[in-house]
């Protein structure tokens, strides 16, 4: 496990080194602590790959997680999950950083931003490696979206540029409206299942459960996230303007990072697809239509680079046909060999750029003599791309057709015709650039940038051999596809339309008995639709941008006209509630308030006068009273005994009175 986790881990440890280093010192060696660490991960992912084709059975080979975080009883976890599918990608991500970031060594020798660049490429190849090692779909996500940060950043690299700020920004926006389809897959398999990992998602019990219109939409929104990433029509605009970073960094991002993503997205959810045939449908259609699309684009482009890029978007488009077609294994085994040779391309067209610093095939020529390694490495990419036997190429795309026969002829014979004009667009651009007048003067280029050349031109030429019976199918038996046996007629159809491609392109660019100037003259109206690259473009600055920006002007009048004059209307009548209410106050309440304020005071008035004439009076009028009855009872009281016994007798006389005067009534 230990060994897996360390993958990647030294890219991260690497671009931490790089990136937040305080000492000149780590600076300074920037490209071997990258090229140390990821060389490392390489050798690892060897070791793993060895590891995967002696395990037996379908379970994954190594596994760990641990809880991140609960939601409601949920736990959430992070882990890594390393099967065979897994195993695989990690030696083309790794062993294509390798490759590049020995390249850059010469393409960026004297940049001043030389250390920054290798950690951005460190980032990038443990955000990738990352992705591909997650056991849970979550997981995936928060790593797409590094390796869309990763692509901004290296894309824009020298953004003090106009062109560079304007395609990190349409690489931003345009895949972020794809990320936007992922997200909502993402949060309705959670609903749905309950669980975001891999292996509670893809169980064939719980699929099984699932009702197949909500399989179809969330294997539509997955395949929405793809689209972005890996460039597919109309979401492919954003992959031409990324030629805008530096040339190696296209080779990374063509070759085995960030297209390769939504292609390795479908195939992790394979199983869901198969469960939902008709957005599997769709993923052939729209693969179709991309790779043929693109492929008439790159026979009007003259930038050598942008050549390569609508390449890159057709061979895209026919890894999308051969899973919409129902072969992981021609899906998965072509974005294998491409990865070997388009990164083969992008490297020589880097070659030559650092020779003749230019990227117009119209002002090179003859540069074959000039540059002799780099002209013939370019060479067996260029036929490999174009499917010659028996170079990688040949066989992977074999393998698509094959299952494009059996699921539709009609997306057959649109995929044969891309096959005709990618030899055509292919070898247009090795006449233009390596063959004829030389209009500038080329020098090879240096030996760290052209032993990766070497290496992946061997790549290119014999990775196709695993999956023929010379290795006992082994790529096949490995990401346990089914195996069909191939046929001799369309390995000779293929080679005949290549083949009539490349005849097709040595009679118009090579010999000149083929008036381009004039065949283009004579289908003008196709041709301009073509060379605007079918506006598409222009459709979506119109509707997306300039709608937006409409919308804006709309929403801002309604604001103005309608919420503000709403707002101002309830502002006015408060206004004149308020002043109401204030005359009310003034003269209602406050007037009931002074009278109550009068009236309490008048009250208290006669209160006190009544408290002081008549309580305190008749208070005073008992005293006084009391006084001179009580003056009148202290004069009977003399203190002399003879006095109180004449009072006695005086009484008692008055009472004898009394009783004989009543006795004699």
């Amino acid at each position: 496990m230990l060994n897996v986790l360390l993958i990647p881990a030294l890219p991260l440890l690497a671009a931490v080194a790089i990136l937040f280093a305080a000492s000149p010192w780590l600076r300074e060696r920037a490209s071997r602590i990258a090229i140390g660490a990821i060389s490392v991960s390489f050798l690892l992912s060897l070791v793993v790959l060895l590891q995967a084709s002696g395990h037996e059975g379908h379970g994954p080979l190594y596994e760990g997680e641990m809880r991140w975080l609960t939601l409601g009883t949920t736990d959430i976890s992070l882990g890594i999950m390393v099967d065979n599918l897994s195993a695989l990608m990690l030696v083309i991500v790794t062993l294509v950083a390798l490759l590049v970031q020995v390249y850059s060594l010469g393409y960026m020798h004297g940049d001043p931003r030389f250390s920054r660049y290798y950690g951005f490429l460190s980032l990038f190849t443990f955000s990738m490696l990352g992705l591909v090692l997650s056991d849970n779909i979550l997981q995936l996500f928060i790593f797409w979206e590094l390796v869309g940060l990763c692509s901004y950043l290296l894309i824009g690299f020298w953004n003090e540029k106009p062109a560079p700020q304007l395609a990190q920004k349409k690489a931003f926006l345009v895949t972020k409206a794809g990320d936007l389809g992922f997200f909502l897959g993402v949060m309705a398999i959670f609903a749905l299942f309950g669980s975001f990992r891999f292996e509670e998602i893809l169980a064939g019990p719980k699929l099984a459960l699932i009702a197949p219109a909500a399989l179809t939409f969330i294997a539509l929104a997955l395949f929405f996230g793809a689209m972005g990433k890996s460039a597919q029509f109309p979401l492919h605009i954003w992959l031409p303007n990324a030629m805008e970073g530096p040339t190696p960094v296209s080779a990374l991002i063509h070759a085995a990072t960030m297209v390769a993503a939504g292609i390795f997205l479908v195939a992790r959810m394979y199983p869901l697809f198969e469960a939902a045939p008709y957005a599997l449908a769709v993923v052939a259609i729209v693969g179709t239509v991309t790779l043929f699309m693109a492929a008439t684009i790159a026979l009007t482009v003259f930038d050598i680079k942008g050549v390569l890029a609508y390449s890159t978007i057709s061979q895209l488009g026919y890894m999308m046909l051969g899973l919409g077609a129902g072969s992981l294994t021609a899906g998965m085994f072509h974005l294998m060999t491409h990865a070997f040779f388009k990164a083969l391309l992008f490297l020589g067209a880097g070659s030559v750029i650092h020779a003749v610093h230019t990227q117009d095939l119209r002002e090179m020529g003859g540069l074959r003599k000039d540059m002799p390694l780099t002209f013939w490495t370019f060479l067996i990419a260029t036929l490999a791309l174009a499917g010659i036997f028996p170079l990688a190429g040949f066989w992977s795309k074999d393998e698509i057709l094959l299952a494009a026969w059996h699921h539709s002829r009609p997306l057959f014979f649109l995929a044969l015709a891309g096959a005709f004009m990618t030899a055509l667009y292919m070898f247009r651009l090795v006449f233009l650039c390596f063959f004829g007048a030389g209009k500038k003067h080329g020098h090879e280029s240096p030996d760290s940038m052209t032993r990766p050349l070497l290496v992946l031109a061997v790549l290119s030429a014999v990775a196709g051999l695993v999956a023929t019976p010379l290795f006992g199918n082994w790529f096949q038996v490995f990401i346990h596809g089914a195996h069909e046996e191939p046929s001799v007629w369309l390995m000779l159809l293929s080679t005949l339309a290549a083949g009539a491609g490349i005849g097709v392109a040595y009679l118009a660019y090579f010999r000149r008995a083929i008036n381009v100037a004039v065949f283009t003259q004579a289908i003008r109206p196709l041709y301009v639709l073509v060379k605007n690259k079918y506006y598409v473009d222009e459709v979506v600055d119109l509707v997306f941008v300039k709608g937006s920006l409409l919308l804006g002007r709309v929403l801002a009048w309604l604001d103005h006209s309608l919420v503000d004059g709403a707002v101002n209307a309830v502002a006015s009548v408060a206004r004149l509630v308020s002043k109401a209410a204030a005359l009310i106050d003034t003269y209602l309440i406050d007037g009931a308030v002074n009278f109550a304020g009068w009236l309490t005071r008048a009250l208290s008035r006669v209160s006190g006068l009544f408290d002081l004439y008549v309580v305190d009076g008749a208070v005073n009028l008992g005293a006084w009273l009391t006084g001179g009855f009580s003056s009148l009872l202290r004069a009977t009281q003399s203190g002399q005994v003879q006095s109180y016994v004449m009072v006695v007798f005086a009484g008692l006389a008055a009472i004898a009175v009394l009783v004989l005067f009543g006795g004699m009534i």
